[in-house]
């Protein structure tokens, strides 16, 4: 019997991509292979030479349908050459990992995203004109006027681990309405992959709820928390001793570094990190033991033990995950060598 496979992509919309995806059926017994779609409704070509190439790169079961149904995410090529389209930032992701692959580079990454529905935070009052109570019982809270939006992310993570995909908690955020899921321990190149169809998952099990998943960095403007995506990272020798550790942190900071990685940080960072809410301002670097007000936080047990691993605080939730995890292991790896 045929199978669904849900082919799944990042697409060229500024300042942030969006995900999309379409189905193929595939006959029993046959692989799914490189597809076409219209860049030139994609932001990723022209009508007058729109044909783009979907490349499969990770496949899983699909847990919206089931059965042997799957889902593929692909890398965008260019036809006739098959070279990376300009909007793949998958495979100079890959080209670094292979680089610094001796190093064994590891991730966890933290998804903060905020659900909306009818155009306001979900769990806001409905009249539009005030606010619900200021933030400090939602974190991690439980209660029906604590929380907003628990049923949507059960299913999601639900889905995530029927699919297989490195999901390894949630947690409510620090505004109602804000949640987070994360993903590890995986390479340079699988949390992103991970990453990238956990959010798949995320927007289409949104469509059952009737409910919008956003990442923007600052959804709310206000006295509230923007949404990251803090990113954690080791090599092999941070995990077996602290001067690694303190050389990564300074790698990240050196002249022209903060620069690059605050451009590939996400849009809007300029909004989120403003010195407030848990973040260190986008114009110093510093880093620190249990700060979540630095830039980086190396949290209270790595400093206790000498060794284990970094907390990049500044990565917004909007990150294309591909370019921040290789600017990370490509900074502090070519360091480290």
């Amino acid at each position: 019997m045929p199978y669904r496979a849900e082919y799944i992509w990042i697409d060229g919309t500024e300042p942030t991509p969006l995900v999309r995806s379409k189905t193929k059926i595939i006959d029993n017994g046959k692989e799914p292979g490189i597809w076409g779609f219209d860049g030139s409704s994609t932001n990723q070509a022209p009508g007058s030479d729109s044909d783009c190439v979907l490349n499969p790169v990770f496949t899983c079961p699909d847990p919206t349908r089931g059965g042997a149904d799957i889902l593929v995410l692909c890398e965008v090529l260019l036809p006739g050459t098959l070279e990376p389209h300009v909007t793949n930032h998958r495979r100079a992701c890959v080209e670094t990992y292979e680089k610094y692959k001796d190093f064994e580079p590891l991730f966890g990454i933290e998804q903060e995203y905020t659900l909306f529905q009818e155009g306001r935070p979900l769990g806001w009052p409905k009249e539009g004109y005030y606010y619900p109570a200021p933030q400090g019982p939602y974190y991690c809270g439980v209660g029906s006027v604590e929380i907003a939006g628990r049923d949507l992310v059960e299913a999601h993570t639900t889905a995530c681990l029927e699919a297989g995909l490195g999901i390894v908690g949630t947690n409510a955020e620090v505004m109602l309405g804000q949640w987070e899921f994360q993903v590890g321990i995986l390479n340079t190149v699988e949390v992103a992959d991970h990453l990238w169809m956990a959010r798949y998952l995320l927007y289409r099990i949104g469509e059952d709820f009737g409910v919008n998943a956003s990442i923007s960095a600052k959804p709310i403007k206000g006295d509230w928390n923007g949404a990251g995506c803090h990113t954690n990272f080791s090599t092999k020798q941070m995990r077996e001793g602290w001067d690694p550790i303190i050389a990564a942190c300074e790698a990240l900071g050196a002249p022209g570094k903060v620069e690059e990685h605050l451009e590939g940080y996400g849009h809007g960072y300029e909004e989120r990190l403003t010195g407030l809410h848990e973040t260190a301002h986008f114009s110093e670097y510093r880093y620190g033991v249990s700060d979540r007000g630095a830039s980086v936080r190396i949290p209270w047990q790595v400093g206790v033990d000498k060794k284990g691993y970094i907390e990049d605080r500044r990565p917004n939730a909007n990150i294309d995950p591909y370019i921040v995890s290789r600017l990370i292991t490509n900074t502090v790896c070519e360091a480290a060598s």
